[in-house]
């Protein structure tokens, strides 16, 4: 397993736009720049809540060689390069490794469905390429969710060493860790005490970009042996859990990092759109509640 190299807590960097929707470098390196002094070992860019899925290859290439020139020295890199289609995957997954990415986060292919042979030919070819590979199991977006039997046929592919799974089963996650050698991480926040508590090395996360430091001291409580005041953390944090996902992320993170004056805006790409009049003095009362500051 990989824990001393990728981190107890990743977080999924939001992708600043400005207002004309262009890509904010600017902004954007400066929140890995927070992210990193509060709490996240290290950053996966372009992911979901990056809005991977609308941004072209030249975004997404600059985003990881400006995360890559951030986190050197201070945090790891996980670049997001999974797709539907494997030649582009590979492609991007080539120019991460000579930009010096850690890993790469391969979500499990979407909307044309692969049998379960398609899903491992797919990950062996990114593999192949030689960087580790993340796999990204997050069913309620790709319409496909990868079992436990599976993510063990998946684990023995040379250079496949961790799993975010976003799959709420928690009977399944547990099939995993007691199947496989992989490092498991959260994939929803809600799930970080539970994977913990099985073994797992943490979470790739949303609320991070908030919480980090709590986070970190949630898995730091487990390790030390502390399994009831994690959970007693992690409670405290639960409407958190909930509020940010009260409609598509990252919808409501960025209105958060917005308003915390974090991030200069919280323009989104359609066909996500910006937070509601209500949505956003909800989410205000949430941070409020929290004790949230900037």
């Amino acid at each position: 397993m990989i824990p001393p190299v990728l981190g107890s807590v990743l977080t999924a960097a939001v992708t600043p736009f400005d207002a004309s929707g262009a890509v904010d470098e600017a902004a954007y390196r400066a929140l890995v720049r927070y992210l990193l002094d509060h709490g996240s070992d290290g950053i996966v860019v372009a992911g979901t809540t990056g809005e991977a899925s609308t941004l072209t290859d030249d975004e997404r290439i600059a985003l990881i060689r400006a995360t890559i020139e951030e986190c050197a020295g201070r945090g790891t890199v996980v670049a997001g390069t999974g797709s539907n289609d494997t030649a582009h995957s590979v492609h991007l997954t080539e120019v991460s490794k000579d930009l010096g990415a850690d890993a790469v986060l391969v979500v499990t292919p979407y909307y044309n469905r692969p049998p379960a042979e398609g899903i491992r030919q797919h990950v062996a070819a990114i593999a192949a390429v030689g960087l580790p590979v993340v796999l990204y199991n997050i069913p309620g977006r790709t319409g496909t969710n990868m079992p436990p039997e599976l993510i063990a046929d998946l684990a023995r592919i040379p250079g496949v060493v961790a799993l975010k799974q976003a799959n709420p089963d928690l009977a399944e996650t547990q099939a995993v860790a007691d199947t496989t050698e992989l490092a498991i991480y959260a994939g929803n926040d809600d799930m970080l005490m539970p994977v913990l508590e099985m073994g797992g090395v943490g979470v790739i996360s949303v609320a991070s970009h908030l919480v980090g430091e709590q986070m970190q001291q949630m898995a730091a409580l487990v390790a030390a042996g502390d399994v009831e005041g994690a959970r007693a953390l992690d409670a405290s944090l639960a409407p958190l859990w909930t509020g940010l996902f009260e409609t598509t992320n990252p919808i409501l993170i960025k209105a958060a990092l917005d308003m915390l004056g974090i991030i200069p805006g919280d323009v989104l790409r359609l066909p996500l759109v910006q937070a509601t009049p209500d949505e956003r003095a909800a989410l205000g009362a949430l941070l409020d509640a929290q004790g949230i500051t900037a």
